[in-house]
């Protein structure tokens, strides 16, 4: 097989990669797959709608508990356990089975949203939100890898956009369903309305996915799991809690990291050794999946890191209504869905390479276009430029998953795909982080070298119209420009780490020639 191609090393299972074949990994009837698929989607929709929905009833859940204090640990639990849970749920998917571990994950997803519901203390909520994010872990992750059991290459690549346009429709009604419920019902229905549905989703996937007996007793790499979990922990705690709180160069976030480091180096070493490893080390051999997992980690930083300061951007420099600000980012979703749906057929007719050229060369583009806006730029072209970057994504994300999940054997499917959303989901922690952390230093050193005393103009007081329109117009253009100039250091940064990602798209093969049949090697 030519260079050109998707090869595995020698000693695993080969990838047959052939396009033309019609057999899954796993043959359901039509029946079964159309059950199963409507199963997952509403796992994934569940999982989809969490963040937005929350979000916009946490103030009158603050209102209500109190602790105003610990608020964000409201969202840093959820994302700290959501995103270390989903290399272990992707590998247990593998060793017990995707129905069993996709209902396990529902069951503690569901058993986290009830208690959240009954919280009456914001600690509670914390804790309980912890036991959500566990379960949340295993609700993406396991079902896209169910869909590449019981669809082909060709056909999974053509229902891409389906999957994208759970997404999409969740960021849009999310926040519209969050406000109802909590003005109408109550913020506690936030919550518990994730009951009956989820209920559903682990009913029609019980029922309707069936899997091979497995006959072979799996052997659980524990010291695996619990080094990586500890330092996983201790990044995502120093990058989120640690820089934010106590600065990069404080002993605890310098501390937090070289534990990190100590226990990565140990991890790796663990898994070296095991039977049976959670990240088998030569899984990362494979030219796909590790160019997948580099590209995931830099567009993770770039356009995630980025995206969380764009109604920032929108509402302290550009001046437009929170509202506004807020519907900033819908044309980046909804593009990122209509790429998605026309994403398979380009991989189809120009090959693997240059559909995720293309797509993280219109995420790059559209990262140096925003490094040209500024004071007195339209809105209007903003939102367009965000709907580029929007396609782009919609090109690369889920072509990489499928180029990922047809480079490996059914018996690998479960953790390749969890670590292609793991290494996305890490990119955009450390990006938001410390994009987060250059945005208040510059903005500082702004305000200090226009003469500003410390302390004497909040910069937050541009995102309150009340609070904005009290000010004098000569603090609203000093705060705005010191704004504007800080914003521009994360947009030039985002654009850079996106160069890098478009690069990454030219190691990859030129195109996959097939999907997955288990065979052995060939012998030597």
């Amino acid at each position: 097989m030519s260079s050109d191609t998707a090869t595995a090393p020698r000693g695993r299972t080969t990838a047959s990669l052939r396009m033309e074949s019609n057999v899954p990994m796993l043959q359901l009837s039509r029946r079964q797959r159309v059950l199963v698929t409507l199963g997952v989607m509403v796992g994934m929709f569940l999982a989809a709608m969490e963040s937005t929905v929350v979000s916009t009833a946490m103030p009158t859940v603050v209102a209500t508990l109190g602790g105003i204090e610990r608020f964000s640990w409201v969202f840093s639990g959820y994302l700290l356990t959501a995103t270390i849970t989903m290399p272990l749920w992707g590998k247990l998917s593998d060793l017990y089975g995707r129905r069993t571990m996709y209902q396990i994950g529902v069951a503690v997803f569901l058993v986290g949203s009830f208690l959240c519901g009954a919280a009456t203390t914001m600690n509670q909520l914390i804790a309980f939100r912890v036991v959500q994010g566990i379960g949340a872990g295993a609700l993406v992750p396991i079902a896209l890898t169910i869909i590449g059991e019981i669809y082909t290459v060709r056909e999974r690549t053509r229902m891409q956009g389906i999957f994208s346009s759970v997404w999409g429709i969740a960021s849009i009604i999310g926040p519209l369903a969050g406000g109802y419920i909590t003005e109408v019902i109550s913020w506690r229905w936030v919550f518990f309305i994730n009951l009956p549905f989820g209920v559903v989703a682990a009913v029609i996937v019980g029922m309707a996915l069936s899997e091979p007996a497995r006959t072979s007793r799996p052997s659980i790499d524990i010291a695996g799991a619990v080094s990586l979990t500890a330092a996983i922990t201790l990044v995502l705690i120093g990058l989120t809690e640690g820089a934010q709180f106590f600065g990069w160069l404080h002993p605890a976030t310098i501390g937090a990291f070289v534990a990190a480091t100590v226990l990565l180096a140990a991890f790796v070493a663990i898994e070296r050794r095991a039977a049976d490893p959670i990240v088998p080390m030569d899984l990362l051999q494979d030219r796909v999946i590790a160019i997948s997992t580099i590209s995931g980690i830099l567009v993770g930083m770039a356009l995630f890191g980025t995206m969380a300061f764009i109604p920032l951007f929108a509402q302290g420099v550009l001046g437009v209504s929170a509202t506004m600000a807020g519907s900033a980012l819908t044309p980046l979703l909804l593009c990122w869905v209509l790429a998605s749906v026309v994403g398979g057929r380009i991989m189809h007719a120009t090959g693997l390479r240059t559909t995720v050229a293309l797509g993280l060369g219109l995420v790059m583009a559209g990262f140096f276009i925003l490094t040209t806006f500024g004071k007195g730029s339209s809105m209007t072209w903003l939102m367009a430029d965000l709907g580029l970057m929007g396609a782009g994504m919609g090109l690369s994300v889920f072509t990489l998953l499928v180029a990922t999940q047809a480079s490996v054997e059914r018996e690998r499917l479960g953790i390749a795909t969890s670590l292609t959303m793991f290494a996305r989901t890490i990119g955009g922690s450390v990006g938001v982080s410390v994009l987060g952390s250059l945005l208040a230093s510059g903005l500082a050193s702004r305000m200090v070298a226009a003469g500003v005393a410390p302390g004497t103009l909040d910069p937050n007081r541009l995102l309150e119209p009340s609070a904005r329109a009290a000010l004098s117009p000569e603090s609203v253009e000093l705060m705005s420009t010191a704004l504007d100039g800080s914003l521009h250091i994360v947009f030039w940064i985002g654009a850079i780490v996106a160069a890098f990602a478009f690069l990454t798209a030219f190691l990859l093969p030129k195109r996959l020639t097939g999907e997955v049949t288990l065979r052995p090697a060939p012998a030597d």
